[in-house]
């Protein structure tokens, strides 16, 4: 039997020198592979030549046993063919999305004289606007009853609407306004379906902003009863606003797509943004054939291209889509889509500013769901039991507890501690721990580690002596080498706790993930198997940790940077503070002034103004 590469050898002399699509196909007629080519001719002629293969192309390659092709006009025709024929055959080797069900969207209905509102799922057959993808049929029912409230439009059946004589329910507790039996006349009720599209639409604004003026109009016409029917409906739009969180002032539709991959597993997280809302995000977990053995990179920005040709083909097209990673033929991408939607698609990876804050949010959830996952399915017990194997425990470890710092030249300095056990990371648990010693030299990771140590395990110690229960680590991990390592143990030796094991994580060169080396005391540093599942466990865990300081570090320097001369003054609280920020403008205002001019503040004697007049001045 000729080999594979024997097989498509020999179709290369016959193909020609245009865009299409091929299938590579191995026994029994299975459908092994499906690609696209700017040139078959030069796209095929590769796998016969068997360079640059990774393992799992080699091993698709091997299996082929013969190819079929199909010429296109251009790449995009050959772009979407492709498409359409991995949703259709499934193959082996192509990156497949398991889950590609159709998301909920919210219907306004136009083929009746009162348009209902509805959540609804499928093709649009359906005449009317229809507003999403919603994430859930939760989200989308949610929203469906928020807008109820603000917009008073009926939800019921049209058999039930023919059929009412007196208003139902809905209208006694203020969600429907009963077109049903006339009780809003045909044009105020239209009136709301279009208050209600301009909302969905991106125009929430200007809807909420046009009621607030018609309500104060009627209260200062003392028609306080319908003012406080309008205020109900403002307040349910608000909630509908408020409900969805990071909602970005610069992006009114778009998809935000985060990939993160790791032990030769994927998980993209996607968010949408519907008039300028965030509705809602899912995580897919793409099933991918074999290990991902490329460059990081490479292989990334091809899962990401995988996934969003199979994402789009049964789900709508927004006008903008942000990715996480670079696609390789991102112009191609963008053209078909643009083809496929009827209007222009720009896909973007965003490098700075808000549109980059909404792609790293997508990216955390990425990365937090497939550590979920991996943990859910590679039974956190067999990792532990690596854990123990790995360092020579003596028993599984039930608690670990993992430390970094965080700082900047020394300044805002915190100490972080994460907690992960049978259970996974146990957040309750996370301790922050703020650098007090004054005598530590700016950026002395060796003293703040020591620091952080000596609080955590004298306040342990302590404990134990006075007979109360604490926790107790079987295994510190700290974010360092040998360096590190000695200062830790150090502290460990002068507080009499020799029995609990501490690891020292060093990353590898140039950071690069899968390089780490671990030091312990008595052992020469060593290494992990790069592929090893209990490797990428332990970077979960330091990843976390990294994360968690990082937080805990932004967290005070924000504080810092919003603090305000005037909290150091003796006297001067909140109060008088406020009165002094309103009659000079800002602190600096507050400085230039004279005692005099400080003293006819509200609040603010002349011996206080003295002391405030003499704190800007001290040297």
């Amino acid at each position: 039997m000729s080999s594979g590469a024997e097989i498509i050898r020999d179709y290369v002399k016959r193909l020609p020198d245009a865009p299409g699509v091929y299938r590579m196909i191995g026994e029994d007629a299975e459908v092994l592979y499906v690609g696209k080519a700017k040139s078959l001719k030069k796209r095929v002629v590769q796998y016969a030549q068997g360079r640059f293969h990774t393992q799992r192309i080699a091993g698709m390659v091997h299996l082929t046993r013969a190819m079929e092709f199909v010429t296109t006009k251009t790449e995009t025709e050959a772009l979407l063919l492709e498409i359409n024929l991995i949703k259709q055959l499934k193959p082996r080797f192509n990156v497949l999305l398991r889950d590609d069900k159709s998301f909920p969207e919210i219907l306004i209905r136009r083929d009746h004289r009162a348009p209902q509102i509805r959540k609804h799922r499928g093709a649009h057959t359906i005449p009317g606007d229809y507003f999403g993808p919603f994430a859930s049929a939760w989200a989308v029912n949610r929203t469906v009853n928020s807008l109820q409230k603000a917009f008073l439009l009926r939800s019921c059946s049209d058999s039930v609407f023919e059929t009412r004589n007196r208003p139902c329910m809905l209208h006694q507790i203020k969600r429907c306004s009963a077109p049903c039996v006339d009780l809003v006349t045909p044009d105020d009720y239209l009136a709301l379906v279009g208050q209600a599209h301009d909302f969905l639409s991106g125009k929430s604004r200007a809807v909420q902003k046009k009621l607030a003026d018609e309500m104060m109009a009627l209260a200062e016409a003392e028609e306080f009863e319908r003012a406080a029917r309008l205020r109900d409906r403002i307040r349910a739009m608000s909630a509908v606003t408020q409900e969805q969180s990071i909602n970005p002032q610069g992006v009114e539709e778009a998809d935000v797509f985060a990939l993160h991959a790791e032990g030769g597993q994927a998980c993209v997280q996607v968010f949408f943004f519907r008039a300028g809302q965030n509705w809602g995000n899912r995580a897919y977990f793409p099933r991918i054939a074999g290990a991902l053995d490329a460059e990081e990179g490479e292989e990334n920005a091809g899962l990401m291209s995988a996934f969003l040709g199979q994402f789009y083909e049964s789900q709508p097209i927004p006008r903008l889509i942000l990715v996480s990673h670079t696609l390789a033929e991102r112009e191609l991408f963008a053209e078909a889509l643009s083809l496929k939607s009827g209007r222009k698609v720009e896909i973007a990876t965003p490098v700075r500013g808000e549109k980059r804050d909404l792609v790293d949010h997508a990216l955390t959830n990425a990365r937090e769901a497939l550590g979920r996952k991996m943990a859910e399915g590679s039974a956190q017990g067999k990792l532990l039991d690596g854990v123990c194997e790995a360092f020579g425990l003596e028993a599984r470890p039930e608690r670990i507890e993992v430390y970094d710092n965080s700082h900047i030249m020394g300044t805002n300095a915190v100490g972080g501690m994460i907690v992960a056990g049978p259970e996974g990371f146990e957040k309750g648990q996370y301790r922050k721990f703020n650098i007090k010693s004054t005598e530590l030299v700016p950026g002395d990771d060796y003293g703040m580690m020591r620091e952080v140590l000596q609080r955590r395990f004298s306040r342990m110690v302590k404990d134990e002596e006075a007979g109360e229960a604490t926790p107790r680590p079987d295994l510190v991990l700290i974010d360092g080498g040998k360096g590190q390592l000695d200062a830790v143990l150090a502290v460990m030796a002068d507080l009499g706790v020799d029995d609990i094991a501490v690891v020292g994580v060093a990353k590898g060169p140039d950071r690069d993930a899968g390089l780490e080396r671990f030091f312990m005391e008595g052992r020469d540093p060593f290494m992990l198997e790069p592929r090893s599942p209990v490797l990428y466990y332990l970077q979960r865990l330091r990843d976390e940790a990294h994360r968690f300081a990082i937080g805990a570090h932004r967290t005070r320097r924000t504080i810092d940077m919003k603090k305000n001369p005037l909290d150091e003054i003796e006297g001067v609280g909140p109060g008088r503070k406020k009165a002094l920020l309103s009659a000079f403008g800002s602190a600096r205002g507050v400085a230039k002034a004279a005692p005099d001019d400080l003293a006819k503040v509200e609040g603010i004697s002349e011996a206080l103004a003295e002391r405030i007049f003499a704190y800007f001045r001290k040297a």
